[in-house]
């Protein structure tokens, strides 16, 4: 037994044998798989929830490049792991491995909560509810009431939030990403939650600025779901131009505390948060997944901000 758990585990040495999740005290019960993963916060408050709850296992980082995803998540079945935690850029390639999957997973396309139980592997997706939760928390307002753009819009996390925002009735959706086909065809394939709707509507449009300030002028709330803000140095993901005092923005980057686009959004008047509300809201959805029992939300938040 091992007191010591590295801050990433990498999955090579969990695969030829030379580590053994079940060495550690307590066992490893939990993990994160990404490529990167050392970034994420998710260890503080799982582990914070875990022994809250008296669970006798700890939540771990382990780093999978991506042809090595299915093989890991495999392993750390075989090693006694109750569930994960699917980041980049795995999210797809989750959704093809697990058993099982809801109706909201396969519209996003991707996975990030993955649940062994009963012999078979249940995929979820919390990114969205836990969006839809952090805005209701940021910002006072709930999904259905909105009028929306999304920038990063084509896949994993945009995508979900995207799919999640259609599926709760929002008043309009504006799609954006670099690949344009793909947000097209994400705009296709939510059109049947308008069509039935007067006035509403989504649609696909260039990330250019010209287009994305004329789109900002009706729209109540931008979300940042692309990878914008995560490198020292990059810009605002919307220009300053396009933003206005009301405006809601959302950036789902959470490095770093307050982003570049959250920074220029205050100073343009608008309202805007970072990403760590998010990424609690969904971690704590997957807990409930895990142990079907309420997560301890303010025992998270705590560990969370206290961590950043």
């Amino acid at each position: 037994m091992s007191d010591y758990l590295p801050e990433v585990i990498p999955a090579g040495d969990m695969l030829s044998g030379k580590l053994d999740l079940r060495s550690f005290h307590p066992p490893v019960g939990l993990a994160v798989v990404g490529d990167p993963v050392s970034h994420s916060k998710s260890p503080f408050f799982h582990n914070a929830a875990l022994r809250s709850c008296g669970l006798e296992m700890q939540y771990a980082r382990v780093h999978a490049r991506p042809e090595l995803f299915a093989e890991t998540v495999a392993a750390l079945a075989r090693q006694g792991c109750r569930g994960l935690n699917v980041t980049i850029p795995h999210k797809a390639a989750a959704l093809d491995f697990v058993d099982e999957a809801d109706d909201f997973a396969r519209r996003s396309g991707s996975v990030n909560t993955i649940l062994f139980e009963d012999g078979r592997t249940i995929g979820r997706n919390t990114d969205g509810p836990g969006f839809a939760a952090a805005v209701l928390e940021e910002f006072g307002a709930a999904i259905a009431e909105l009028r929306i753009m999304v920038l990063g819009a084509g896949g994993g996390a945009g995508r979900a939030i995207a799919v999640h925002c259609a599926m709760q009735g929002c008043q309009q959706l504006v799609l954006v990403n670099r690949t344009m086909e793909k947000s097209k065809a994400i705009a296709d394939d939510l059109d049947s939650f308008f069509s039935q709707r007067h006035g509403t509507g989504v649609k696909s449009v260039p990330w250019d600025t010209a287009a994305l300030a004329a789109e900002c002028a009706n729209v109540d709330l931008v979300v940042n779901a692309s990878s914008i803000g995560m490198r020292p140095g990059d810009p605002p993901a919307l220009s300053v131009d396009a933003m206005r005092r009301g405006l809601m923005v959302y950036d789902t980057v959470y490095a770093g505390g307050d982003t570049p686009l959250v920074v220029a959004a205050r100073g343009a008047g608008a309202k805007a948060a970072n990403g760590l509300a998010m990424l609690l809201h969904q971690g704590a959805l997957s807990f409930e997944c895990w142990f079907h029992r309420i997560a301890p939300l303010d025992v998270m938040r705590r560990a969370l901000l206290s961590n950043t």
